[in-house]
């Protein structure tokens, strides 16, 4: 299979294929401006008569259940990451396609995990052909020193479901692992020992996958309830010793900081959005789980507690410090796609006005609108940063892969994006001329906090007229990134990269809007 045609120049001035993995790609067109056309995909249409009236679709095992799926040379396998480092699953499915010789599977996992290192070897044998999805670690470094067979693509939560919904992407077996099931395939993640939460990321893949396997170490009685899974897209439950590792589902910092500059950019981005009048009565916000978010959900609390308002929706993931604010009445919902720790788990078992929310409702852009361009405020990261504002988080500054998207593209279509940063990194300056690899538009990006200042994006007229006399470090962009060479003695040095396309980025409407080249090693 061909890995990519010959390049062209997309809107954002980047050289990306028209051809990857033997499909046809659209280069990005710029924000907004590539309209979809047709209709959504469809799996094959099923019928009751190939089911057990019983509605007990259990299977012995997951070999199993592959076998019975038809598994084969050139499939799509899709697995999920609500276990996030406490897969247990994911491995299981490819040792067995190993075991049976399968071989050139693209696998289609919604990220992946340290645990997931394993997977190498398969990449190594011809097992897997190439992966679909996030690549950090070991698997990072297989795709970015050139090894993958075919070209890595990633995606955005929301850009992810959007493949699958409109065919970019067909899911030949689904194995969808859930802690709680009924032999109807009916599952949740909020009840059994390896509650992840809801189980939104598998959505996308029950609904238009040919074949759904639901893997399970609590099978429950008809009805499971909830059901965040519904059985009348599974065909086949396996039950399982034990589906992930709890302690291991904890993910994300889950703490505050306790870095001084850390603390100080949180203190600035939570001053700036109360200056700029986006702290109010029924406001909205989105922020991680890592330690500077945290710490900037703890000042917005402080300020809606101050003044006796409330918040009405936070978008999630959740863990301990937004259940804190629900439970307190600081904010009316928790409209949540993960859950980063077990008190976000029992928080969304017991509390109805904490919701599970899917990519689908949250962020699809092939879609009816979607929740992201409703929420007031985002607090995202990025690993790097330019001067017009352009951002990245797939990479660092030496070309190698290091994080998945996740729903960080999507969350820029909020009203207004702030990406508190540190200044510099291990004295490499974040702030460069021009980012690695682009990952999102600057349009979208308005406000960049550091521990030395905030740059307000200059298209945000608005938010330069209502910060101007706040008494807050206010710069130019261009200004930071002085300060970021002066303490650091110049300029970052360019990553040494040839000129093979080893990955792509997809924009969350699909086109592709940059590419990740192969590092060259010493």
């Amino acid at each position: 299979m061909k890995k990519y045609d010959h390049l062209v120049r997309n809107a954002a001035g980047r050289l990306v294929p028209e051809e990857i993995n033997g499909k046809a790609v659209i280069p990005f067109m710029g924000v907004g401006k590539y309209i979809p056309e047709g209709n959504k995909y469809a799996p094959p249409i099923p019928s009751c008569v190939n089911y057990p009236a019983d509605g007990n679709k259990l299977a012995d095992s997951i070999r199993d259940a592959l076998v019975r799926c038809g598994i084969r040379d050139g499939m799509t396998i899709s697995t999920h990451h609500h276990f996030r480092n406490g897969d247990l699953i994911a491995k299981q499915v490819f040792d067995i396609a190993h075991e049976l010789g399968v071989r050139d599977l693209v696998w289609f996992p919604s990220a992946s995990f340290p645990c997931h290192e394993p997977m190498t070897r398969y990449l190594e044998d011809g097992t897997i052909h190439h992966i679909e999805g996030s690549m950090n670690g070991a698997l990072g470094k297989f795709c970015s020193e050139g090894k993958m067979k075919g070209i890595g693509v990633l995606r955005s939560h929301g850009g992810r479901y959007q493949a699958v919904q409109d065919g970019d992407v067909v899911i030949d077996i689904a194995v969808i692992a859930a802690p709680t099931a009924d032999s109807f395939g009916n599952a949740n993640g909020v009840n059994g020992s390896a509650a992840c939460g809801p189980l939104g990321f598998a959505l996308a893949d029950s609904q238009y996958a040919h074949k759904v396997i639901v893997v399970t170490d609590n099978l429950v009685a008809f009805p499971c309830i909830p059901w965040q899974i519904h059985g009348n897209y599974v065909d086949y439950v396996v039950k399982v010793d034990q589906v992930g590792i709890p302690e291991k589902i904890v993910s994300g910092t889950t703490e505050i900081t306790k870095s001084p500059d850390r603390l100080m950019i949180a203190e600035l981005t939570a001053r700036f959005c109360d200056e700029a009048g986006i702290v109010h009565d029924g406001f909205s916000f989105q922020a991680g789980a890592g330690g500077t978010a945290l710490s900037i959900g703890i000042y917005f609390s402080e300020i809606l507690k101050a003044r006796g308002i409330k918040a009405r929706f936070l978008r999630g993931g959740s863990n301990k410090y937004p259940v804190q604010m629900l439970e307190e009445g600081l904010v009316d919902y928790i409209l949540d796609g993960q859950t980063f720790d077990l008190e976000g788990v029992r928080s969304m078992r017991e509390n109805p006005r904490h919701v599970a929310t899917s990519p689908f409702t949250s962020y699809n852009y092939h879609s009816k609108g979607n929740f992201a361009s409703m929420v007031d405020v985002v607090i995202l990261g990025a690993t790097e940063v330019d001067v017009n504002f352009n951002a990245n988080v797939v990479s660092h500054s030496d070309g190698y892969l290091l994080h998945g998207i996740g729903g960080w593209q999507n969350c820029l279509f909020s009203r207004c994006t702030i990406l508190p940063i540190p200044l510099f990194r291990d004295r490499m300056p974040v702030i460069r001329d021009e980012v690695t690899t682009l990952c999102g538009p600057g349009e979208l990006i308005d406000v960049i906090v550091t521990e030395r200042g905030i740059a307000i994006n200059p298209l945000r007229t608005d938010l330069i007229e209502k910060t101007k006399h706040s008494g807050l470090p206010i710069k130019t962009i261009e200004q930071l990134q002085q300060e970021a060479e002066a303490i650091c003695g110049g300029k970052p040095a360019k990553p040494v990269l040839g000129e093979e396309v080893v990955a792509a980025i997809k924009w969350v409407d699909g086109t592709v809007i940059d590419v990740v080249r192969r590092v060259i090693t010493g």
